[in-house]
């Protein structure tokens, strides 16, 4: 088992530890020597992307780097293509969606109740039923949040799966392609945050992303 996480090194290291918890080979790239390599890819938090891929002039979003986008993009159709296991963390689950024809909110309204400030904010999370979610965390559970941007139009066979109170969405999974899956909250790193009954175990989920074939 080897993950790429498509991301700058300097960037991602506690999507590293969490997949070393898990005891789980990768590499942290964004071009890497050779795609055959790797059997699923983690498509990491991070800045803002140009809104110029789903359409939209900039209102309201931080500086991007288009480099970054046009990896990544490059990369996520690569593995999609192929069949394998996606899973879009924060900006990944972003990205997941504009690749799929959606479109993102550039500032959202209630934007300080998810926007990093010195820690994670922490909210409840309402998961669909019968959900990938779900199954992991129940119906409901606390998420952490360190964003400001989130889903508007939702991507083709993309499936809203986990909402926070304010209804900006928290989780996405592919209709036919349970092995695609998106969260706006981050699993990789609710262990580093202060215990706090009921918030969600993100080794859980990225455990469930290793198993995947």
């Amino acid at each position: 088992m080897n993950i790429l996480i498509a991301g700058i090194p300097e960037n991602t290291k506690n999507y590293e530890r969490a997949l070393s918890r898990c005891q789980v080979s990768y590499c942290t790239s964004l071009c890497p020597d050779s795609l055959s390599s790797y059997d699923k890819i983690l498509l990491p938090g991070g800045g803002d992307m140009d809104p110029f891929w789903f359409g939209q002039e900039d209102q309201g979003s931080n500086p991007a780097d288009r480099e970054l986008d046009n990896a990544q993009f490059a990369l996520l159709h690569a593995f999609f293509l192929t069949g394998r296991p996606i899973l879009g963390i924060c900006r990944g689950m972003q990205l997941l969606n504009v690749y799929f024809g959606g479109d993102l909110i550039q500032d959202l309204p209630t934007s300080d109740a998810h926007r990093y400030q010195d820690l994670d904010q922490i909210h409840p999370a309402q998961c669909k039923e019968s959900s990938l979610l779900s199954r992991l965390y129940g119906p409901a559970c606390l998420v952490n949040s360190a964003h400001h941007q989130g889903c508007g139009r939702i991507g083709t066979d993309l499936l809203v799966t986990q909402t926070a109170p304010d209804r900006v969405v928290e989780a996405l999974e592919h209709r036919t392609r349970p092995n695609i899956l998106g969260v706006q909250w981050h699993p990789e790193r609710t262990g580093l945050l202060p215990g706090k009954e009921g918030l969600a175990d993100g080794d859980a989920l990225i455990r469930y992303f290793a198993e995947q074939l």
